[in-house]
């Protein structure tokens, strides 16, 4: 699904018009990268809750020479989906 057809259907579902529904997503998102920035977690009962997890430096390994390199730490985005959304994509 592309950022267009996700629009659309939110905005037909929810009954206002695409530029009313693309403003509110990109608020969520928004939201929801500032929060978990911060430290916070992000959470809608019944989906899910996002949560900024830290990567520890590492060694890997360069798959075309085979060269040991040095990978950074970094901060990467970690969702949990909540259990009746495990459900409903189970049934």
């Amino acid at each position: 699904m592309t950022k267009a057809e996700l629009v659309s259907k939110v905005a037909s579902q929810a009954g206002v018009s695409a530029a009313e529904a693309e403003t509110v997503i990109a608020a969520l998102f928004d939201t929801i990268t500032s929060e978990t920035k911060g430290g916070d977690k992000a959470a809608w009962p019944g989906f899910g809750t996002f949560q900024m997890k830290r990567r520890a430096a590492r060694l890997g390994r360069n798959p075309a020479t085979g060269a040991t390199i040095q990978i950074a730490a970094s901060n990467a985005m970690h969702f949990g989906a909540a259990s009746a959304l495990k459900s409903a994509l189970n049934s």
